[in-house]
């Protein structure tokens, strides 16, 4: 197949090859499989190349950054290459895809030098599975210093296909809550797509070439730096970091670019590399974030939460519905129960505390909605404002941690410019002094922060299933969608999907099997899982599935993909302790078979799948090769 570059492209390549900067900027990982070339163009211009194999996966790609005070994108001088340096971070998570986890990786610097003789550094750091960049600014200044603009760009091979969620307009959909990370992904279209809705594409992003995958992400943003995204660059002929709308931020005259004192490091740029294997089962969301800001996480306890409000809507939230959702979370071995919005109204502050005793007799532990409030929507729900200021957070948290709450849902975000990102910082810091859970709600992707901070469990940032109850359109699009989301929206980060309704949703025709349903607790990654499922739907279930969903773990020691394609289908492997959880789900409207390997296992055990004339089949099953058949959107569970 003939390959085409444009004009712009070539004028790179052929003026980094003139550079004469490929040897001092060379990097590899520690196998020696990737490689990072960097330096200068004639045009005075930072560039990097990424190879894998030998084979270029990122053509020559430009980089650098436009201050209101400073260029340091064009006339730049390379003063020095920094000598090969080795990092190595071990460190532990309490949720996600791994419990113990080592990152290393070669780390090269590129000095460089503006005209004005001003000093900035890019900092290479690559491991075996992946690349990561990032700026740093040395010099300390007196003053704030303001970034206007990222050149950061991924020239991706032109064949490359991407996965994409596309950027919201802010301050659109329902009440002006957008953007939410809440649209669908775009699978399998060419890497210069441009978006449909006009503002670029969110994290992570997905690309394909071959036996090549690549997930672009971004971590490491501390408060004094907006969330970016990509758009697709006709000038630069590649993606580009971009940053947030004019309306993404706290209040009007509130910060939107990022903006601090120097020294100053950017967030990092994240490429993970390999097979789909590898960018399964990546942990450089994590590894590159910022380390734990504390080490006292004895009341952080990942787990289950019922919910009455995902199936039961606002008329739920009351004393009486929540007390049965409180014995049924106790029934099921869950040790949490979320209370939705206006329980301050519904049912009270006094009762409320009736209910967090009720709840404490039977190691259930509450979660409360709030409103993030503010005036960056509309939305009528409460409690709000509770967070604005520094004062009313800390009474606040200090509040509920002494009536008992285990955690808080904080709801409708104003989106990413740099003053709302200090906001989510703000929070989580209050709630983690106060001991107190975080779970935020219409939201952006939270970037690696489950590291930083332990207490926030899990954050919405996608469409989940609350979008399934209100339409059936989007119920029709749910299995492929949710087929997408662990190589996506779920790759790297904490993701409150709500999962599984195993029985009926009403007013809605579900696409998806009961075992489909199943078998999502176990596939999605969530600090504390919201459960959709009601105690009248749990009812109608047979034994053996009710014993299985009192001890599914969320939290990880290991994980492994047997099978998948984004969109298409997906098994993964998940282990905690001794015992393996197999997962499997079928995004397609057609039968199919999939072949797996479970020659890692050496226990035999059982499988859950849909079955033949009734909800629900098991049968016994062992280690090895073997082939389990799917329905058309239909899934599987294996325990060992």
């Amino acid at each position: 197949m003939k390959k085409y570059v444009s004009v712009a492209t070539l004028a790179l390549i052929l003026a980094s090859c003139a550079s004469g900067s490929k040897a001092p900027g060379m990097v590899t990982s520690p196998n020696g499989k990737l490689q990072v070339d960097f330096g200068l163009n004639k045009s005075k211009q930072a560039w990097y190349v990424v190879k894998n194999n030998n084979q270029k996966v990122i053509d020559t790609s430009l980089v650098g950054v436009i201050r209101k005070d400073a260029d340091f994108f064009n006339n730049l001088k390379e003063t020095s290459v920094g000598d090969n340096g080795k990092i190595t971070d071990s460190y532990t998570m309490l949720q996600g895809k791994k419990t113990n986890i080592t990152y290393t990786a070669n780390q090269k610097v590129l000095h460089l030098e503006n005209d004005k003789g001003e000093k900035m550094d890019v900092i290479f750091n690559v491991s075996d599975n992946g690349v990561a960049f990032r700026y740093s600014f040395p010099d300390p200044s007196g003053d704030v210093k303001y970034i206007t603009e990222e050149k950061t760009s991924f020239n991706f091979n032109k064949d490359v296909k991407a996965w994409l969620q596309p950027m919201s307009e802010a301050k659109s959909g329902w009440e002006q809550c957008n953007p939410a990370y809440e649209e669908y992904y775009q699978m399998g279209v060419p890497v210069d797509t441009k978006a449909p809705i006009g503002q670029g594409w969110v994290f992570p992003a997905l690309f394909n070439e071959g036996d090549t995958w690549l997930a672009v992400t971004e971590t490491g943003l501390g408060s004094n730096y907006c969330a970016s995204h990509l758009d697709y660059s006709t000038e630069m002929g590649a993606m580009k970091i971009v940053f947030p709308q004019d309306k993404e931020r706290f209040a009007p005259t509130a910060a939107l670019y990022p903006e601090a004192k120097t020294p100053w490091q950017t967030p990092w740029r994240v490429i993970a590399i390999g097979s789909l294997a590898d960018i399964a089962e990546s942990t450089l969301g994590t590894d590159l974030a910022d380390k734990a800001v504390t080490t006292k996480t004895d009341f952080v306890h990942p787990g289950n939460a019922a919910w009455s409000w995902a199936i039961l809507k606002d008329d739920s939230v009351n004393y009486e519905t929540t007390k049965e959702f409180i014995d049924y979370a106790q029934k099921m071995h869950w040790p949490y129960c979320l209370i939705d919005a206006d329980w301050h109204k519904r049912i009270g502050i006094d009762k409320v505390k009736e209910l967090i005793a009720y709840g404490k007799e039977r190691n259930v532990k509450i979660i409360l909605w709030y409103n993030s409030a503010g005036t960056w929507n509309t939305v009528p729900y409460g409690p709000k404002d509770k967070f604005i200021t520094e004062e009313s957070r800390d009474k606040e948290f200090k509040w509920l941690h002494d009536i008992g709450v285990a955690g808080v849902k904080i709801d409708f975000f104003g989106g990413d410019g740099q003053s709302m990102i200090a906001y989510y910082h703000d929070i989580l810091k209050s709630a983690l002094k106060h001991e107190i859970l975080v779970n935020f709600h219409g939201a952006t992707l939270p970037r690696g922060w489950q590291r930083t901070y332990p207490n926030l469990m899990t954050a919405e940032a996608i469409k989940g299933f609350e979008f399934i109850s209100f339409e059936q359109k989007v119920a029709d699009e749910a299995p492929a969608h949710m087929a997408m989301l662990p190589f996506g929206r779920n790759l790297f980060d904490p993701m409150d999907f709500t999962p599984m309704a195993l029985y009926e949703i009403p007013r809605i025709n579900r696409r998806s099997t009961s075992a489909f349903e199943l078998a999502l607790p176990t596939l999605f990654l969530s600090g504390i899982q919201h459960l959709a499922e009601t105690p009248k739907g749990m009812s109608h279930m047979p034994d053996y599935v009710v014993d299985y969903l009192k001890d599914i773990p969320v939290a990880w020691d290991e994980t492994k993909l047997l099978a998948g394609f984004p969109g298409k289908d997906v098994v993964m492997a998940r282990r905690k302790g001794d015992t393996w959880f197999i997962t499997g789900i079928n995004g397609e409207n057609k039968a199919k078979d999939l072949t797996i390997d479970l020659s890692f296992i050496k226990k035999d055990g059982y499988k859950i799948t849909d079955g033949n004339g009734q909800l629900f089949e098991k049968t016994a099953v062992k280690p090895g090769k073997t082939t389990v058949t799917l329905k058309p959107y239909g899934g599987f569970i294996m325990k060992f």
